[in-house]
């Protein structure tokens, strides 16, 4: 065997288990490590619902004739914006974390590749995700005048939104997280998802924002989850106040799959197992 051969097998050990077995205990590792955390559990939970509770008892006006008030946009916002903070917030600044302390590192000298990594991520932020968008339907539905869609369709548009807005969220979020850091994670990742939930039709209805924001909104996923979760749980009447008069579907999956197709790339591309430190 020639010395090269040699020290390629040392440095990339040959994996024994299939890929997909591969991913599956790295995600459920993942889920464990994530409810072990309860600092990041009650954060993950908490903070939607507890903007949920101020907005909607604070705000109630009703929109023009559509028969919905600001307390059913907010649910519907609060939805895309926990996909947001699940699935690119914390994302950013756990891998952050875990680059900065050597996790990542170490993870490298076992033969787990990249994607497995990139699954088991995609895999706690659906079941956090999931549960979060659970508690706030409740909520909702309890206190706030939302009414689930009986109609199997817009539970269909519910689940691919969903998975479209978490995967694409999470790959973005690995992405994003290889030119983040650590001494100004928090102000990198917090100044530009508060200001995505101003121009994204989270707190008021997006027809009404300044054309120039909702342009800037419409280049970013937050913008349209949101568009999908209103096409889910508000009736019909509410369309006029979307763009184009429509739900956008066609628009929002194209929209999102891409997001899901570029930070897949950038991902597999730029992704570091090392800090810049490390060389």
């Amino acid at each position: 065997m020639s010395a090269s051969a040699t020290k390629e097998s040392i440095t990339a050990p040959r994996l024994a288990l299939p890929l997909w077995k591969v991913a599956v205990a790295r995600s459920t590792l993942e889920i464990k490590q994530f409810f072990r955390e309860k600092g990041q559990v009650v954060f993950t939970f908490g903070m939607p619902l507890l903007m949920l509770v101020l907005l909607a008892s604070i705000f109630k006006q009703h929109i023009g004739d559509t028969g919905v008030d600001a307390q059913q946009i907010y649910v519907t916002g609060m939805l895309g914006v926990g996909i947001m903070a699940t699935s690119f917030q914390s994302m950013v600044l756990q891998v952050v974390g875990e680059r900065a302390n050597g996790t990542l590192k170490r993870l490298r000298s076992t033969p787990m590749p990249k994607s497995a990594y990139f699954a088991g991520k995609v895999a706690v932020v659906l079941v956090s995700s999931l549960g979060q968008a659970v508690i706030l339907l409740g909520l909702g539905t309890a206190f706030f005048g939302l009414k689930l869609p009986t109609d199997p369709a817009r539970w269909l548009t519910f689940a691919w939104v969903f998975v479209l807005g978490i995967v694409s969220c999470t790959l973005l979020g690995l992405a994003y997280s290889s030119y983040v850091r650590p001494q100004s994670a928090g102000a990198m990742v917090f100044l530009p998802v508060i200001v995505l939930q101003f121009i994204s039709g989270v707190f008021i209805p997006f027809n009404q924002l300044p054309h120039v924001l909702r342009i800037i909104a419409s280049f970013f996923p937050m913008k349209w989850i949101c568009q999908g979760m209103r096409s889910v749980f508000l009736p019909d009447t509410f369309r006029p106040y979307e763009p184009g008069h429509s739900w956008g579907h066609g628009q929002i999956a194209l929209a999102l799959g891409a997001y899901a197709v570029v930070g897949l790339l950038v991902c597999l591309k730029t992704f570091r197992w090392k800090s810049r430190n490390d060389g």
